[in-house]
C-alpha cells in the first residue's frame, strides 16, 4: 500500500520550528515511519540537498498535491523541474500508524508554490485516481488554488462536482458566472506565461542613466517662463544663504590693514577676524601712555582698566561660569599673584582685588621695601579690604599647586631686580609650582623674562614680544583714537564687541 503513493507531490507541514516542505514522494519506510522526498522545496525555497526524510513524530500535516496517473511513467530520480506543479490540493493526510495516512475533514491551502505548468497543459484536465489510492469511500470536494511565483498571480477555482462524477474519475465543474467572465479576467490579469519572464536583472543604473536631468529642467523652465507662471529654477543654480551674522546688504571691501605705525613693525599679529595689528616698539608704547596721561587718561585710571581686564581674562581661564557659581563653592579657586615693587606690580595688585570680589581666592606676594610707590600703596589699600591674603616671603606661598599664577615681577626699566634674592626664590617657586602663568605687561627682552608664560597679555598695543610669552592677549585700557594719530598712529579699534582680544603670529 505504501508503495502506490512514490511519485506524488506532496507539501509536509512540520510545525513553526521545521516549516513546509514540498516534493515528490521516493520512500515509505512503514517500520520506521519515514517518508522520503526529493528534489524537496522548504518555505517555497529550492533545498540544496537532491532527497530529505522525515519521521512520523515531525509531521504535523501531510497534504496530497498531486497523485499520479495509471500510465504516469515519471520516476522520482529522474524528475524535471518544469513538470511540478500544484494543479490541485487532494487528499489531506495526517500520519498514522500503518503509515498509510488519515482523512483530514477541513482543507487547507498549500503555503509554497512550486512551478506552474502551462494553461495549455491544465485546461480540462481530467484527474484520474485508482481505486486503492482512494482515500475514502466517498470523495471530498477538492480546491484548486495555486499562486505563481515571479511576474503575476495566477488563481484557479475549479470547484468539483459530487454528483456526476465516475468513481475512478473527476472532472471540473464550469464556473457559475455567465460566459466564463470570470475566467476571462483571471486569464487577462494573471495569465502570463512564466516562460515569458526575463531571466535577467533590471538594470536600475542603466535605465537612471538614459534620464536626462537637465534636459527636463530646462524644459519646465521655459514652458514655465512662456506660460508666466514663476521658475523653480534649475539645478545648477543655488541661492545665496547668508548666516545669522552675516551682512545680506552689498558693502565695501573690507580692509584688514587698519592700524598704521610710523616705523616699520618688527612683528605682526592678527585677530580671529583678519585684522592685522601691528607691535611697536617700547619707546613708542611708553610716548603714547605719556600723551595718554597728558589727556587726562591718569595712571589711576589705566590701572582700573588694566585691573578689570586682566581679572576678566583671569576668570575665563579658571573656567568661567562653569566653575564660579553658587554651587561649587568647595571648587573655589586659587590665584598666586607674585607683584614687583613698580607699576606692573600695581597693575597686577588691581587685578587681584578684582579677582577677590569675585570669590577667587588670592595670594599676593609682594617683597618688603622701605619706600612704596604711591600707587602701589593705593591699590594695597584697596586690596586689603578685601578677603585676599598678602605674604612678603616666599616660604608663605602655598606648597600644592596653584590653579593660575598671574605674573608681574618684571619690569622694563628697573632690571637690577632680577639680582635680589627675593626675585629669586620666587622665580624658583613659580618654576616649581606647575600652575600655568599669566604674565600682565611682560618685557621685551626675553633674557628679563625669569618665568615663562602660557598668556600674555598687552595694554593697548602689543610689544614685539618672543616664544617666551606664550600665547598674546590684548586688552582695550581706553585711549582715544586721536592720541594714536597724536604720536603719529593711524588706529582703527580691532576689538569690536570685546575688551580682551587673542592676537595670532603672522
Amino acid at each position: 500500500m505504501a508503495t502506490d503513493w512514490l511519485g506524488s507531490i506532496v507539501s509536509i507541514n512540520c510545525g513553526e520550528s521545521l516549516g513546509v516542505y514540498q516534493g515528490r514522494v521516493s520512500a515509505v519506510d512503514q517500520v520506521s515511519q519515514t517518508i522520503s522526498l526529493t528534489r524537496p522545496f522548504h518555505n517555497g525555497v529550492k533545498c540544496l540537498v537532491p532527497e530529505v526524510t522525515f519521521r512520523a513524530g515531525d509531521i504535523t500535516e501531510l497534504k496530497i498535491l498531486e497523485i499520479p496517473g495509471p500510465g504516469d511513467s515519471r520516476q522520482c530520480g529522474d524528475l524535471q523541474q518544469t513538470e511540478m506543479g500544484i494543479p490541485g490540493v487532494g487528499c489531506q493526510v495526517g500520519p498514522s500508524q500503518n503509515g498509510t495516512g488519515k482523512v483530514l475533514k477541513k482543507p487547507i491551502s498549500s503555503s509554497a508554490p512550486q512551478n506552474i505548468p502551462r494553461r495549455t497543459d491544465m485546461k480540462n484536465q481530467d484527474i484520474m485516481v485508482s481505486p486503492q489510492q482512494q482515500c475514502s469511500k466517498s470523495y471530498m470536494d477538492r480546491h484548486v488554488e495555486t499562486l505563481t511565483q515571479s511576474k503575476g498571480f495566477r488563481r484557479r477555482h475549479n470547484s468539483w462536482s459530487s454528483s456526476s462524477r465516475h468513481p475512478n474519475q473527476v472532472t471540473p465543474k464550469k464556473s457559475g458566472l455567465k460566459n466564463g467572465q470570470m475566467k476571462s479576467k483571471d486569464d487577462e490579469c494573471f495569465g502570463d506565461d512564466i516562460d515569458e519572464i526575463p531571466d535577467t536583472d533590471f538594470d536600475f543604473e542603466g535605465n537612471l542613466a538614459l534620464f536626462d536631468k537637465a534636459a527636463v529642467f530646462e524644459e519646465i523652465e521655459t514652458y514655465e517662463r512662456r506660460s508666466g507662471t514663476r521658475s523653480r529654477g534649475t539645478p545648477n543654480e543655488k541661492p545665496a544663504r547668508y548666516r545669522h551674522d552675516e551682512n545680506i546688504l552689498e558693502s565695501e571691501p573690507i580692509v584688514y590693514r587698519r592700524i598704521v605705525v610710523p616705523q616699520n613693525a618688527n612683528k605682526e599679529f592678527c585677530t580671529d577676524s583678519g585684522l592685522v595689528v601691528p607691535s611697536v616698539s617700547y619707546e613708542l608704547h611708553k610716548k603714547l601712555l605719556s600723551v595718554a596721561e597728558k589727556h587726562g587718561l591718569t595712571l589711576e585710571r589705566r590701572l582700573e582698566m588694566t585691573g578689570v581686564c586682566a581679572s576678566q581674562m583671569a576668570l575665563s581661564l579658571l573656567g568661567g561660569p562653569n566653575r564660579l557659581n553658587p554651587k561649587n563653592v568647595h571648587q573655589r579657586p586659587t590665584v598666586a599673584l607674585l607683584c614687583g615693587p613698580h607699576v606692573k606690580g600695581a597693575q597686577g595688585i588691581s587685578c587681584g582685588r578684582h579677582l577677590s570680589n569675585h570669590d577667587v581666592h588670592v595670594i599676593l606676594f609682594l617683597p618688603n621695601f622701605v619706600k612704596m610707590l604711591e600707587s602701589i600703596t593705593n591699590e594695597l589699600n584697596l586690596f586689603s579690604k578685601t578677603q585676599g591674603q598678602q605674604v612678603s616671603s616666599v616660604k608663605d606661598l602655598p606648597d600644592t599647586p596653584v590653579d593660575l599664577v598671574i605674573n608681574c615681577l618684571d619690569c622694563h626699566e628697573n632690571a637690577f631686580l632680577r639680582d635680589q634674592p627675593w626675585y629669586k626664590a620666587v622665580v624658583d617657586w613659580a618654576n616649581q609650582n606647575r600652575a600655568p602663568v599669566l604674565s600682565i605687561d611682560p618685557p621685551i627682552n626675553e633674557m628679563e623674562q625669569g618665568i615663562d608664560a602660557k598668556w600674555s597679555l598687552a595694554l593697548g598695543l602689543p610689544l614685539p614680544l618672543g616664544e617666551r610669552a606664550g600665547r598674546v592677549y590684548l586688552c582695550d585700557i581706553g585711549i582715544p583714537q586721536k592720541v594714536f594719530q597724536e604720536v603719529g598712529i593711524n588706529y582703527h579699534s580691532p576689538f569690536g564687541c570685546k575688551f580682551v582680544i587673542p592676537l595670532h603670529s603672522t
